[in-house]
């Protein structure tokens, strides 16, 4: 068992500005404490594209100066994550780098495509990805993808130890003193997994889209432990354990009989 800092950031994103938005995303990681730090879905471009050249316009290749340039910024100790419009030939992808300061560890591709996300995006080939980082294994799924409990629940079976999720949820609604739909399948994803996640989220409006503003860190139980401060900075210390126990007499793994599912 061991502790680790987990932040989450609402960058404070415009769409198209790519310079203010990574001027933010600077700010952000020079700022980060060691440990994970998680920045929004497509938060070098914005999210509401009206077109697939505004798309285009807006894209980049990983290995694009301006993200892998981001590493140069990251305090020792830190691995982060950034949602990007990512650019492979033809295609385009809603993509997660994830990085420290020597450099880029991992890209994952959005598998699960929300309402006109079809418009713009392919579909990425793995459910969730998992990457071995000077953290520990980290699992990264980004926004629509915590929809499908078996995302998270894949991840954590293949050892993630905690997970990153970018995201741009728009606002649903729901009754007074609710927590967002979106956030209450993260809780019970981690509970249900035993799985602290650090989730980024977009915080007021975008070309009339409201954001649901539910930038949080989630620990191991299942509770919001972090919501953002006046700097837009959820953080928190987790516990990381490879025990899936949930009380004296049960374990979320061992107690599961998946020849009957």
């Amino acid at each position: 068992m061991r502790s680790l800092r987990v932040s989450s950031v609402a960058l404070p994103i415009e769409f198209g500005d790519e310079t203010s938005n990574f001027a933010a995303a600077r700010a952000a990681l020079q700022r980060a404490e060691p440990g994970l730090i998680v920045l929004p879905e497509l938060a070098t471009s914005g999210y509401v594209f009206g077109d697939l050249d505004e798309a285009c316009a807006l894209s980049m290749t990983v290995d694009d100066p301006r993200l892998t340039g981001l590493a140069d910024v990251v305090p020792d100790g830190v691995v982060a994550v950034i949602g990007f419009c990512e650019r492979a030939g033809e295609q385009l992808f809603n993509s997660a780098l994830v990085f420290d300061r020597t450099g880029t560890l991992g890209c994952y591709r959005k598998a699960h495509l929300w309402d006109e996300e079809y418009r713009f995006f392919s579909l990425g080939a793995e459910a969730g990805t998992l990457m071995d980082t000077p953290i520990g294994r980290l699992g990264v799924a980004i926004c629509y993808d915590i929809e499908f409990p078996e995302v998270p629940r894949r991840l954590a079976l293949a050892g993630a130890e905690v997970l990153a999720l970018p995201v741009n949820w728009p606002l649903a609604d729901r009754p007074a003193g609710e927590h967002a739909p979106e956030t209450i399948q993260a809780m019970a994803a981690a509970r249900a997994s035993r799985l602290p996640i650090a989730i980024a989220d977009r915080h007021g409006t975008e070309r009339g889209v409201t954001w649901t503003g539910g930038t949080a860190v989630i620990d191991r139980d299942g509770w919001v432990v972090a919501t953002p401060d006046a700097h837009g900075v959820a953080s928190a210390v987790v516990r990381i354990d490879a025990s899936k126990a949930l009380g004296a007499n049960n374990d979320v793994f061992a107690d599961r009989r998946p020849e009957l599912y």
